[in-house]
């Protein structure tokens, strides 16, 4: 499974990188070893009514729940493994994230972007690329001095689209720059919200992580600022004829340095090696490839204990092999992920405590490895000089980097920004102490007023990042994990025991989901002008995929055909018009599922409620003003924003539902807000009814970097937030 897991802080960041998230293209790398329990029934609530009065408890046991709520979505969704037709797969993903969306399990919010910015840089001299982990890569980026206008900004945007695929953008953009009076500097200065829990590469499942990491240490392959995919650590790659075995001729003469840049040990193909069964060890069953690469799963259960017999081979010194299960297009595309592709210097990593398959041991007292910024070889363009957690981290150019006479920002100073003051990006920029900021409603006002708007004010694009509300089916913790004194449920036990037995009523669901005004909601971050633009109605992007030929596929066992060129968004939409959902996921005239609320609906809201009204009193769980569901949602009380957008989906909800549903605001600070969900590991530390705070951006271009992460048996990384696995 791909092991980002990303967090909606980043969306509304006060301050705001031009590296971007993506998308990416693959059959599903972690498809569970064993099918789960049958197709549910129409029901949700498989439990035989009590004749006593008393509530009908439902089950907490995860198979049943999974396969109540989206049986019907894996039913699906694996049908798309039965194909080798691109086309035909791309559109039973489409169907299965339709079946998916009708369960209700999640409400789309957001995207990344869409906002107003303040920026000192060039548009897309960083690679903008929708997967892996190049769009979080600052040695491109052409910063400027000057701030840059609306003029000169769409005007380098139209350069882009120009030159694209000619190599030449970032070279023509800087004329650009000079031409118009701007001169270029060498520092970039950005404000991150949470630090790295580890430095380890192979070794985090968070874009917090990987973000920073990745500024030192390279992968084998990298895409550029016109996103084509080039050569980094690898000179060339070719693969054999059927796409089942990849081979990458590594760069001679790349050395691995220590934090004070003194050589360690040169880059060789077996770095890939070691760092390929170091993420297997860590990862397990979250590892993005498991199932592609050959003997990677076997290992990963145990039952292979010979490493040597994966499929990842140092064939020499300087030459690396991949052999695949199958057949694989753009296993290339796989390799800019950090996560995945990252290579470790094994000699480094076992002078520091590191181990291999059963030996491995990362609690044991003499494993150093990852754990600070002096205890990792760097690879990359960038030494950490300076790292203090909630303040500062210092990056300067590494002399050793391979292309170190080419690298564009020298300096990277990250400063720490909680949130708690939704002014201080603002004034920071207008400190010149960081290069971009995000306008957010608390500023927009004083940007004008201050003359920085008018002329300035340019919108960040959006990206393939989704953010959704993830609703908690099996709940079973009322307060944080790490510390029950932290955000506490109000709720009663009575009150527990109905939340849960309602929220496992698809039509229950499916009234909250429609209750909630996203425009509203989301004018709160980024004021009422822009409350549209991020708005996403979908997990997968509607534009991620098109089908490339006529295809034919049973929608609700009716064969209906979609034409080439069709976007995944709109057969997406075709399955939720099947199944009579009432929302919008897909717009045809704009090409997007982007920009527009097609979930809130009052009026549909209100009929489901009706119908879960009317169903869940068989189970005993009377539903009215009276006697409402309670639902927890937690939030960042001290982020003014947050606070804001909280109080509108409550609003929102109980005024929809005419106060059926009560929406309980648990407040806490940042840390507490992270720990109710975001930074725990497993479901039943889901410390919440509705979580807002996650989100997903993929790996690779196929949907299945998306819906992967929904797969039953842990299998599926995101799972967990619906409170499973």
């Amino acid at each position: 499974m791909k092991k980002k897991i990303l967090c909606l802080v980043l969306a509304l960041a006060m301050l705001l990188s031009l590296a971007a998230c993506g998308g990416n293209n693959n059959p599903p790398a972690d498809q569970p070893q064993d099918t789960p329990t049958d197709t549910p029934d129409d029901t949700d609530t498989p439990v035989e009514p009590a004749a006593d009065g008393e509530l009908v408890p439902y089950t907490y046991d995860e198979d049943e729940v999974y396969d109540a709520a989206l049986g019907e979505f894996y039913e699906t969704y694996m049908k798309a493994f039965e194909t080798n037709n691109t086309s035909e797969r791309y559109a039973l993903m489409a169907l299965a994230e339709g079946k998916m969306l009708g369960a209700g399990v999640m409400i789309p919010l957001t995207t990344r972007g869409g906002q107003y910015v303040l920026r000192k840089v060039a548009p897309r001299s960083g690679s903008t690329i929708m997967w892996g982990s190049d769009a979080d890569r600052f040695h491109d980026i052409i910063v400027t001095n000057e701030m840059v206008t609306v003029e000169d900004w769409e005007a380098m945007k139209s350069l882009w689209n120009e030159l694209r695929g000619t190599g030449t953008y970032h070279d023509e953009v800087q004329k650009y720059l000079t031409e118009h009076g701007y001169t270029i500097g060498d520092t970039y200065d950005y404000a991150y919200t949470s630090d790295p829990a580890t430095w380890d590469a192979l070794g985090t499942q968070k874009q917090a992580d990987t973000r920073a990491i990745i500024q030192t240490c390279d992968n084998l392959l990298e895409y550029n600022c016109e996103n084509d995919l080039m050569p980094s650590l690898a000179e060339s790659w070719e693969a054999n004829e059927d796409n089942t075995e990849f081979t990458f001729h590594i760069r001679q003469g790349v050395n691995w340095v220590d934090s004070q840049g003194r050589e360690i040990a040169p880059v060789q193909a077996d770095d890939w090696v070691a760092g390929y069964q170091h993420m297997v060890d860590v990862n397990k069953a979250s590892a993005l490839t498991l199932n592609l690469v050959k003997g990677a799963q076997d290992y990963a259960d145990g039952t292979l204990t010979d490493f040597s017999q994966v499929g990842v081979e140092a064939v020499d010194q300087y030459t690396l092999k991949y052999t695949l299960n199958e057949s694989c297009t753009y296993f290339p595309t796989m390799l800019t992920y950090a996560t995945v592709a990252s290579p470790l210097c094994r000699t480094y990593y076992e002078s520091h405590g590191g181990k291999f398959g059963a030996d491995f041991d990362d609690s044991a007292a003499d494993y150093t490895y990852g754990k600070d910024t002096n205890n990792i070889a760097y690879c990359g363009p960038y030494l950490v000089t300076s790292h203090t957690e909630k303040s500062m981290i210092v990056f300067q150019a590494n002399p050793a980097w391979w292309n170190a006479e080419n690298l564009q920002t020298k300096t990277l100073n990250w400063r720490f920004n909680d949130g708690t003051d939704a002014t201080k990006a603002y004034q920071d920029f207008k400190a010149g102490t960081v290069t971009n900021v995000t306008l957010n409603a608390a500023v927009i006002e004083a940007a004008k007023a201050d003359g920085l708007y008018e002329g300035y004010n340019t919108i960040v694009d959006t990206d393939s990042t989704s953010f959704v509300g993830f609703i908690n089916l099996n709940r079973v913790a009322f307060a944080n994990d790490n510390d029950p004194t932290k955000l506490v449920s109000p709720q009663t036990e009575e009150q527990r025991a109905r939340t849960h037995v309602a929220i496992n009523n698809t039509n229950f669901r499916l009234a909250l989901c429609l209750a909630v005004d996203h425009a509203g909601r989301n004018a709160q971050g980024v004021g009422e002008e822009l409350k549209l633009v991020s708005l996403r109605n979908s997990y997968t992007p509607g534009n991620f995929m098109y089908l490339l030929e006529d295809v034919t596929v049973d929608v609700n066992g009716t064969p209906t055909t979609f034409a080439a060129g069709t976007a995944y968004g709109a057969v997406m939409q075709a399955q939720l018009d099947a199944d009579g959902i009432p929302v919008k996921v897909w717009d045809e005239a704009t090409g997007s599922s982007d920009g527009f609320d097609g979930w809130f609906n009052p009026s549909a809201s209100k009929e489901y409620l009706d119908k879960a009204v009317e169903e869940l009193a068989e189970y005993n769980c009377d539903i009215s003003a009276e006697n409402p569901i309670y639902v927890d949602l937690p939030y960042q009380q001290n982020d003014e924003n947050y606070t804001n957008m909280a109080n509108a989906f409550k609003q929102a909800v109980e005024a929809t539902t005419e106060g059926r549903i009560i929406v309980n605001l648990v407040g806490g600070d940042q840390d507490d807000w992270y720990k109710a969900g975001y930074d725990m590991d497993k479901g039943t530390q889901s410390n919440y009814d509705i979580y807002d705070l996650s989100g997903w951006g993929p790996d690779y271009g196929d949907p299945s970097t998306y819906l992967d992460t929904m797969l039953p048996d842990g299998a599926g990384y995101m799972a967990k937030c619906i409170g499973l696995y």
